[in-house]
C-alpha cells in the first residue's frame, strides 16, 4: 500500500515489499544510491588529499603537516568505508528478507500439507485414548508455583 504525501508523490513503505522482486528492486536501488554517495565521498577525499599535498601549510614540521593531513582526511576514508559496507549489507538484507518472508514460510506450508496427506492410502489408525494423568503431574497449577517448587528441588 502506498501513501501519498501532500505534494502527490508516492513513498515506499514496508508493506510494499511483500514480493521478492520488489525487495530485489529496492535493494538494487539502495545499492545504486549508496555507491553514488561512496563515489562522491571518494572524489572529495581525493581532492582534499591532493590539495593538502600540493599546498602544505607553512610553519609546520613534516610530521605535524602529515598528522594534520591525516587528521583532516581520515574521516573521509572512514565515511567512505561505512557507505561501502552499507552497500554490501544490502545483499544480506535481500537474502534474509527472501528467506524469512518467502522461502521459510513456503517450506513450512509444504511440510504442513505433507503431514495432512496420508502417506499410505488404507485404513486409518485411530488414536488410542490416553490413560489417566500420572500422579507425578499435578493437575492445573499456577506457573509461579511450579517455578518455586522447581527452585526448591534444585536447592535441596
Amino acid at each position: 500500500m502506498s501513501t501519498t504525501s501532500s505534494s502527490g508523490q508516492d513513498h515506499w513503505s514496508g508493506d510494499m515489499l511483500d514480493r521478492p522482486e520488489l525487495v530485489e528492486a529496492f535493494t538494487a536501488q539502495l545499492r545504486q544510491v549508496l555507491s553514488a554517495q561512496a563515489d562522491y565521498v571518494a572524489r572529495i577525499r581525493r581532492d582534499a588529499e591532493a590539495m593538502w599535498k600540493a599546498n602544505r601549510p607553512e610553519g609546520y614540521s613534516t610530521f605535524e603537516a602529515w598528522w594534520r593531513h591525516r587528521w583532516v582526511t581520515s574521516p573521509f576514508g572512514e565515511i567512505q568505508a561505512h557507505i561501502e559496507k552499507a552497500a554490501t549489507l544490502t545483499f544480506e538484507l535481500e537474502a534474509r528478507y527472501r528467506r524469512g518472508r518467502h522461502e521459510i514460510p513456503a517450506a513450512r506450508e509444504a511440510a504442513a500439507q505433507a503431514r495432512q496427506v496420508p502417506a499410505i492410502p488404507g485404513p486409518q489408525r485411530t488414536a488410542q485414548p490416553k490413560s489417566a494423568p500420572r500422579a507425578a503431574d499435578p493437575p492445573s497449577r499456577d506457573f509461579i508455583d511450579l517455578i518455586r517448587d522447581d527452585g526448591r528441588k534444585r536447592s535441596a
